[in-house]
């Protein structure tokens, strides 16, 4: 992610509008800055769950997360208005993408990850030159830390699920799974995406308007932020429980994305750890993906509810960003159907 981002000076500094249209210029916007992942389909998960399966590869991309395209839109936005450097928050994959896209314009960056967050995740980003910093577990410990980061250096804040640019960038990766499966003449039924902060499932929200495709999010059982923001109609803080979807972590939902999701999605599925570890597995053995906890709990919901959710189910597989040591463990341990060896 090092070649040139085009002039600064055709950067409009005003934040953009979020709505479909908005989506669509974002998409063009990025063409040529972002790998156009490819949307591929696997018989065997096919006949375990009985509908065709559309898999958005986004474990292929920069960075290897969705991530780097609400980053990209952001930083470059920020880098025009003359900013002195960023500051991000996240549980990994957000702060990955910040410090890439920070890189291509030399601005100093500061990243706080929970003091647990993957050693692999940790050292991607130093090798994109950011500084780490690591407080506690939760959210409020994180925005408390990157309160006193900006007070101290002054730095531009670049939120994971608060930033419009953001938002408007990860939906881009819905739209091109729309985009790519209606080139097969085939129109989905539903999208399934991961729900962490929620810029995946506002994304698609607007990804998905007037088109009559649904939207199901995908959480953890030991993390329903927004099952229990829809029920209590404002985001809400969540008791903390351990889970192996790492980037799903987040205790509470953003603001703007629960504004943009809350009346649009169809439904939450939340995902035990059991489901969210086969899944991993199936991807790996069946279709040959690599792909991290946070994108298996949106395949794990639609290979378990499938039947539910159309005929056609896309499924945004956010990212493959999984460490080592958890992958090898999950591959090797003896559960579920996953271990059916073989192919797509």
């Amino acid at each position: 992610m090092r070649e040139p981002v085009g002039s600064l000076a055709a950067v409009d500094t005003e934040i953009p509008r979020l709505d479909r249209g908005a989506i669509e210029e974002v998409r063009r916007r990025l063409e040529g800055r972002v790998w156009r992942t490819p949307v591929v389909r696997c018989d065997q998960l096919e006949a375990r769950c009985g509908v065709r399966l559309w898999l958005k590869t986004e474990n292929l991309q920069r960075g290897g997360s969705f991530k780097v395209r609400g980053a990209l839109l952001a930083v470059e936005r920020l880098a025009a208005g003359g900013s002195r450097g960023v500051i991000a928050q996240s549980t990994g994959n957000h702060a990955i993408s910040v410090a890439l896209a920070a890189q291509q314009y030399a601005l100093p960056t500061v990243v706080v990850l929970p003091r647990d967050a993957a050693p692999s995740k940790i050292r991607r980003i130093r090798e994109a030159g950011a500084q780490v910093v690591t407080a506690g577990t939760l959210l409020a410990d994180r925005l408390a830390a990157v309160d006193e980061l900006r007070a101290l250096h002054g730095y531009d804040v670049i939120d994971p699920y608060q930033n419009p640019d953001v938002v408007a960038g990860q939906g881009t990766a819905t739209a091109e799974l729309i985009g790519q499966v209606a080139a097969e003449g085939v129109t989905l039924d539903t999208v399934v995406v991961p729900v962490g902060g929620g810029s995946a499932v506002a994304g698609a929200c607007l990804a998905t308007q007037g088109t009559g495709i649904a939207v199901v999010g995908a959480e953890p059982r030991s993390v329903p932020a927004l099952t229990k923001a829809l029920r209590a109609g404002r985001p809400v803080t969540v008791p903390a429980q351990q889970t192996i979807a790492d980037g799903l972590r987040p205790d509470r939902i953003g603001a703007l994305p629960f504004e943009l999701a809350h009346a649009t999605v169809s439904a939450v599925l939340t995902m035990p750890e059991e489901a969210i570890a086969d899944a991993v597995r199936a991807a790996f053995l069946h279709a040959r993906l690599v792909i991290e906890p946070a994108a298996a709990t949106a395949l794990a919901a639609a290979l378990e509810h499938a039947p539910q959710l159309g005929s056609d189910v896309g499924v945004l597989l956010s990212g493959g960003n999984v460490e080592p040591s958890l992958a090898a463990s999950l591959l090797t341990s003896h559960h579920g159907p996953a271990l059916e060896d073989g192919a797509c």
